[in-house]
């Protein structure tokens, strides 16, 4: 699995710089500012270093505070000091060898809409909010569902294999398809298999399928064929499901990019896995 990991990972890295896109080689380096939409300021006034304290390791614990599904409710994450940490900024994206690691924002079999709040200091997850009442799905989600840390989608940067949809400000997200229900604020390593072009309401909302390494069928997965052998049928609920969750509330249904079809391994991620550091205010 290492091998066939890492292979992709070199394709992945090398289709990045022939796409102008910046690799990031380090979790200590970060987009740290707030952009305007569809104007992008100077690298250099992009970047700067975060102090050693950051995390190397996703070792934390989560400590909530208020009560759940209240409109106070937060997840904070700390580190093994006790110090809040941003589940967002500090915990490590890449962990070699093709695995990543994915933080659980909802957990599969619940409605809840958790998600990071990257509005606010250290990030914790909250309960999303529309005309001040809590958000929930109109049916369960059937899979693990959350972000990976360290990633943003640029919403100055037109996608022109996607319709030219800008990205939509927010981190990029994963369906974690693994048989195991996980719990909020789980950091699971993870390997990327797929990846389908959502456009929501005109930005572009990637959705990242992926396998956490304890899942027992980790080893027969590592593409699209895999998954259609392995899982079949799960590419297409997962499309589907993502297309009509908003039908409910009266809203058109979402779009596909890429022919409505996944994209295979990494090849077609390389506009958002890991190339364009996570913004937001520091603390």
């Amino acid at each position: 699995m290492a091998t066939a990991a890492t292979a992709s990972a070199t394709r992945f890295a090398a289709a990045g710089a022939a796409h102008g896109f910046r690799w990031r080689t380090s979790p200590l380096t970060h987009r740290a500012f707030f952009p305007k939409r569809r104007v992008a300021a100077p690298l250099r006034s992009r970047l700067h270093i975060l102090a050693p304290a950051a995390l190397q390791k996703p070792d934390v614990q989560i400590k909530e505070a208020g009560q759940p599904e209240t409109l106070d409710y937060r997840a904070f994450f700390l580190d093994v000091s006790g110090k809040r940490i941003s589940p967002w900024h500090d915990v490590p994206l890449h962990l070699g060898d093709g695995v990543f690691n994915f933080i659980v924002e909802i957990p599969k079999d619940t409605s809840a809409k958790m998600e990071v709040a990257t509005d606010e200091p250290y990030t914790p997850i909250k309960q999303d909010t529309k005309k001040g009442k809590l958000r929930y799905y109109p049916y369960n989600i059937n899979w693990n569902y959350g972000l990976l840390p360290q990633t943003w989608e640029d919403p100055s940067f037109a996608n022109s294999e996607v319709e030219g949809a800008f990205g939509d400000n927010d981190p990029v997200d994963v369906v974690e398809i693994g048989e195991t229900q996980a719990k909020m604020g789980d950091i699971l390593k993870v390997k990327p298999l797929a990846a389908l072009a959502m456009i929501d309401e005109g930005e572009l909302d990637w959705k990242i399928v992926a396998i956490s390494l304890d899942d027992p069928r980790a080893l027969l997965v590592n593409d699209v064929n895999d998954v259609e052998k392995h899982f079949p049928g799960t590419l297409m609920a997962i499309r589907d499901w993502f297309r009509d969750y908003k039908i409910p509330d009266g809203k058109p249904a979402n779009k596909f990019g890429l022919g409505n079809k996944a994209a295979n391994k990494l090849e077609n991620m390389i506009q958002v896995l890991g190339i364009f550091p996570s913004c937001g205010k520091r603390y």
